[in-house]
């Protein structure tokens, strides 16, 4: 993509949009083109001035963020990254369903100048805009299932596993997660018979309103993980803000502050070698939508251990970075649409316990 990026603010306060103005208008790649006060206003700017990014209020008249987004998903897809004053459920649910309805990634709202967080906050809204423009916008989940995702070497799509005890899944998700998590969680349905461990790439203080949202909409009991939590079959732990999360082999989560390596914290690639060191054959690792390779290698690790691996196919796939690594390097056994992802594991849970 040759010269600036073109950005369309869509915020509701004046003085909100005024210190977006500021902080995008600061990067030298990046071009503010619009900047408008309501859904309505931000649908025909999309239309009139081709944005390569949408920053989208949430709470506005006329019509909110949420419809705002779906509008423009169902008819001039672009990528379009939440701006989110709070972190609160409520606040958090809003910004859920409108990554739902096509916006790629919810970020909190850089501080204002005077605050000490200032420079690092608008530093990470403009990297998330950069990053979000290079992604090739969808409408909505792709509902034909026929275009799918080619296998690696060594994979199948779709073939059954052969029974085993499954003793925990890792999921691992970034960029499009959310929905995804959920679609796949709601898949594995009540009574799941393995704890499932979850790293989603988030915004630092998104994560519980992310837990409540996903149990709501999955009927899972979902929570983000403690160090030391008993992990119960059929709850969802999720793994908190800048801590690595892996497992115990006497079934306990294990949080460390620390990284064996630079990079994403949480990281997938944590997960999954816990998942491997702890139960080998007994693991289900899961590769979801995101952008880069985190947890490609290692979901490669696990399934020589003898474990399950599962990556998302491209055609369900918003960004089909971290599982096309893991299809690439012959890391994923079965290549699935995102719809048969979760009852999958469940079907492979329920032989593994019937089977002993």
């Amino acid at each position: 993509m040759s010269g600036k990026l073109k950005v369309l603010v869509v915020e509701d306060s004046p003085v909100a949009r005024e210190l977006l103005l500021h902080v995008l208008g600061a990067d030298p790649q990046l071009t503010v083109v619009g900047a408008v006060a309501d859904g309505e206003q931000a649908l025909e700017a999309v239309h009139r001035l081709r944005p390569d990014v949408v920053t989208m209020d949430l709470h506005m008249p006329r019509m909110d963020g949420v419809e705002a987004t779906r509008r423009i998903m169902e008819t001039q897809p672009t990528p379009i990254v939440v701006v989110s004053g709070s972190a609160e459920p409520v606040e958090v649910a809003s910004a859920m369903a409108a990554i739902d309805a096509g916006a790629l990634v919810a970020v909190a709202r850089p501080q204002g100048p005077g605050h000490p967080d200032h420079r690092a906050t608008a530093e990470s809204l403009r990297r998330t805009v950069k990053l979000m423009a290079e992604v090739r916008p969808v409408r909505r989940w792709p509902r034909d299932r026929q275009a799918r995702g080619a296998a690696a070497p060594g994979a199948t799509v779709g073939r059954p596993a052969r029974s085993r005890r499954v003793r925990a899944v890792g999921i691992g998700a970034s960029t499009g997660g959310p929905p995804a998590l959920r679609t796949v969680l709601s898949g594995l349905g009540p009574g799941f018979p393995a704890p499932v461990l979850v790293v989603q790439h988030m915004t630092p203080g998104f994560i519980a309103g992310l837990a409540r949202w996903l149990e709501d909409a999955t009927g899972m009991p979902v929570r983000v993980a403690g160090h030391g939590d008993r992990l119960e079959a059929g709850h969802v732990y999720l793994a908190p803000d800048g801590a690595e999360m892996g497992v115990t082999p006497d079934g306990r989560v294990a949080l460390s502050r620390g990284s064996d390596r630079p990079g994403l914290k949480p990281s997938v690639a944590h997960l999954f070698r816990s998942l491997r060191d702890a139960y080998g054959p007994g693991a289900v690792g899961v590769l979801l939508t995101g952008m880069g390779r985190d947890g490609a290698a290692e979901l490669g690790a696990l399934r020589e251990a003898g474990a399950v691996t599962i990556a998302q196919d491209e055609a369900s796939s918003v960004v089909h970075g971290m599982p096309g690594e893991a299809i690439r390097l012959g890391a994923a056994a079965q290549v699935l649409p995102l719809e048969e992802i979760g009852p999958a594991v469940r079907r492979l849970a329920a032989a593994g316990m019937m089977g002993g």
